[in-house]
């Protein structure tokens, strides 16, 4: 295992979904621009697709796709230098007990980071309690940082691990007026939930593409039919959009969500991430208060930041003028300002060519939570001890041909379940 940072590192970034994946990878080239990325998938009904893969932009030296038994049993035999957590929680707090047990009596371990792919606007102290015991706990702006830290104070678990950092997907040049002014509604898979809601969306995105033909308006989808995300998307906007009638300066757009706002001069959206991208770059945007500024769609995160709208302001014209104090504080370093990666890169060096890190040491333990670890532990086929349970599979053969058929239509089925049973069920509940 390279132990310094004159050599290249080699970086392995465990990720569960599409989301997951574009900010571990991302956050593995801040880390490590000349390392080399191992990139691990988690098996599960929300697996990216290759198309999904490649609009991050970051290519992996490997790909495989592993159940965290698998994942275990590849770290235990491995030599990476970090290991990269981009999952849920839970899959964060499972993998650490099940790597503390894989490299139990080594002398040296690779580094273990992990972190929020977004803004962080619910669990707060459940979701850093259960990413606690990594060795980097990467804060997305000042204010989480400061947060994160009063947290992990506040139940006498250690706070050193947390580094203020930025997303790692902040990057584009500065925003300058394009032609045609382009609008850009940032759509999200679950926010908002429910089907009229999303209707009335679109609805009112169509009306402003009419008002306004000489503007060019795009819907920027996060997945193409067939497709999931991190988050279940039970009305695709494909799919509600179909039979409508919409004008021409109206489309539907996929891809890298940066080379959109490339051209673009007007970001909507009710609470996307996307938001913050287009405030780093200084793309005038907009924050939808049309169904209420409420906790359940994520946009009171943005009270105070000037971009609280609605659909007939921008119709009439407006866009916001963004907050600077409140931009400054939420991680949105300007697109000319210093690296906000640096500190956790003299972080990560004085790791890997110092001693080396401790056994790793989460903040829940069989005694501190015995009514709450076992059985998250099992949800991922792992024992009390961190050791997969008997018939967990430990990656001791690649999937054949008929595995990965049933995988995928198993995929399949879960998708159609959800976009057209599950909602028809609950139609057919309100007759």
């Amino acid at each position: 295992m390279s132990t310094s940072t004159s050599k290249s590192p080699r970086v392995a970034v465990l990720a569960d979904s599409d989301t997951r994946w574009k900010w571990g990878a991302l956050t593995a080239h801040r880390l490590a621009p000349d390392g080399r990325l191992d990139g691990y998938l988690l098996r599960g009904r929300a697996t990216p697709t290759d198309r999904q893969l490649r609009e991050v932009g970051v290519p992996a030296a490997s790909r495989t796709e592993v159940t965290t038994a698998e994942f275990l049993a590849a770290m235990a035999r491995a030599p990476h230098d970090v290991v990269v957590l981009a999952l849920v929680g839970g899959g964060v707090q499972a993998v650490l007990h099940g790597l503390a047990r894989a490299w139990r009596g080594r002398d040296r371990r690779p580094v273990v980071v992990t972190g929020y792919v977004g803004v962080v606007y619910e669990k707060l102290t459940d979701g850093l309690l259960l990413r606690h015991g990594a060795d980097l706990v990467l804060a997305n702006s000042r204010a989480d940082a400061e947060r994160f830290r009063a947290v992990y104070a506040g139940v006498g678990a250690d706070p050193a691990a947390v580094v203020e950092v930025a997303l790692p997907f902040l990057d584009g040049a500065p925003y300058r007026r394009r032609d045609p002014y382009t609008v850009v509604f940032a759509a999200q898979p679950s926010v908002p939930a429910d089907r009229a809601d999303r209707g009335y969306l679109l609805e009112r995105l169509i009306r402003h593409a009419r008002l306004h033909p000489d503007r060019r308006v795009l819907l920027k989808l996060r997945s193409r039919p067939g497709e999931h995300t991190t988050h279940v998307e039970e009305s695709p906007y494909q799919k509600l959009v179909r039979g409508r009638a919409t004008p021409d300066n109206l489309r539907l757009v996929y891809g890298h969500m940066g080379e959109v706002l490339d051209d673009a001069d007007l970001l909507v959206t009710v609470s996307s991430t996307a938001a913050l991208e287009a405030l780093h770059r200084g793309v005038p945007t907009a924050v939808l208060t049309d169904l209420g500024v409420r906790e359940a769609l994520g946009n009171h995160h943005f009270v105070g930041s000037g971009c609280l709208t609605s659909w007939d302001r921008i119709d009439a014209g407006g866009a916001p003028v963004p907050d600077a104090g409140w931009v400054a504080r939420q991680g949105v370093p300007p697109a000319t300002g210093p690296d906000p990666y640096q500190g956790a890169r003299d972080r990560l060096a004085a790791l890997l060519d110092g001693p080396g890190p401790g056994p790793l040491s989460p903040y829940y333990t069989a005694r501190s939570a015995p009514g709450y670890l076992p059985g998250l532990l099992a949800r991922h086929h792992l024992g009390p001890d961190g050791a997969p349970l008997d018939g967990a599979p430990r990656g001791d053969r690649a999937a054949g041909p008929v595995r990965q058929a049933v995988r995928r239509a198993a995929r399949s089925a879960y998708r159609h379940g959800v976009q057209r049973v599950a909602p028809a069920v609950r139609r057919l509940g309100e007759l």
